[in-house]
């Protein structure tokens, strides 16, 4: 079974606190969402392989350490995952950027693909797909068999805010994902909306509402 991380770092809990308010502005939200991904990212990626290089200091010649492989891609789920790629890319700016584009139907809450548009080589990769929510999962579910199909294997999933619904259907339907969630709120309400959440990320990253 797969890794499920949830972020206990008080920087990360401060900034979900500062982005769930309502009076929170489209600037503000949208720049706090980004640091947000940045700090998630740095818990994401500490299992990325090492490989010893031989270097030279201004002092004399030494080991050091780096990234084995060093490719990764960075694949958001439109539209509100836009909101997380520079956050990510701050650490990781080698990365490709791949999208998914899917909609919830509102009479059935499943998703609908529009879009995908992956790195050539994205099979090779390590790719972090990114959602701000992760309500009933459908999306995230989605998103992610898109990338089994198309070759992918090593995926992660990367959230700010998850409903124990979403969670439990991630690890269900793919139990070798590892998840980052900055925070498990209550529930899911009628309308698939999370509670306490922080109403329509999209709309709020976009201001669009």
């Amino acid at each position: 079974m797969s890794k499920c991380v949830i972020m206990d770092h008080p920087l990360i809990q401060h900034k979900i606190g500062y982005i769930r308010r309502m009076d929170t502005g489209t600037k503000d939200f949208r720049q706090t969402i980004s640091e947000i991904a940045t700090l998630i990212c740095y818990e994401a990626t500490r299992d990325l392989e090492l490989t010893d290089v031989e270097i030279e200091t201004p002092i004399c010649k030494t080991t050091a350490k780096e990234l084995k492989g060093k490719k990764m891609a960075i694949v958001p789920i439109l539209r509100a995952g836009l909101g997380m790629v520079d956050g990510m890319l701050t650490l990781i700016p080698a990365a490709k950027i791949g999208h998914i584009g899917l909609y919830r139907d509102p009479a059935t809450l499943e998703p609908v693909e529009y879009y995908c548009k992956l790195p050539a080589d994205c099979a090779e990769r390590e790719v972090y797909v990114v959602d701000p929510m992760l309500a009933t999962g459908g999306s995230s579910v989605a998103a992610i068999k898109m990338l089994k199909d198309k070759g992918c294997k090593k995926i992660h999933f990367l959230c700010i805010i998850a409903a124990p619904e979403g969670i439990e259907r991630m690890r269900r339907e793919h139990p070798d994902v590892d998840l980052y969630v900055g925070s498990v709120d209550e529930k899911l309400n009628d309308h698939g909306y999370i509670v306490p959440g922080l109403g329509d990320a999209g709309d709020r990253i976009f201001g669009t509402k």
